[in-house]
């Protein structure tokens, strides 16, 4: 329990900074904290009890992408993580429901990827070439 108390008492040392704080509020903090990161941990070590993390329609979000194998957000999912969960890309698109062509990254980062090969114009450089 130490552990989760250090973490818990910098947590509210970093709040505390921002905002003034009565003790009560301070001890209440670190005792509801320490009992969360506590809670986290052991749920961390329960192994292979997978819990899908929802609904794929909204796994694909602004700023992040959601594994619905294990429940962690990305900014993209990684064949190296798919691998991690014995999935390739296409097992996983195909396993829940999406498209081949789609590109497991959040609507942010691929907007910018468009907006940077839209400018670099490749299309016009590979025809030059010639």
């Amino acid at each position: 329990m130490e552990n989760y108390i250090k973490e818990a008492l910098e947590i509210v040392k970093a709040q505390a900074s921002v905002r003034n704080m009565t003790q009560d509020e301070i001890i209440s903090m670190v005792k509801s904290l320490a009992l969360g990161i506590k809670g986290i941990g052991e749920t961390e070590g329960e192994g292979e009890a997978v819990v899908e993390a929802g609904d794929p329609r909204k796994a694909i979000k602004e700023k992040s992408v959601t594994c619905l194998e294990c429940g962690k957000s990305f900014k993209i999912i990684t064949k190296k993580h798919l691998a991690s969960h014995g999935l390739t890309s296409a097992e996983y698109k195909d396993k829940y429901g999406y498209k081949r062509a789609l590109p497991l990254v959040c609507k942010s980062l691929q907007r910018e990827r468009r907006k940077k090969m839209k400018e670099m114009k490749l299309w016009e450089r590979r025809g030059t070439k010639k």
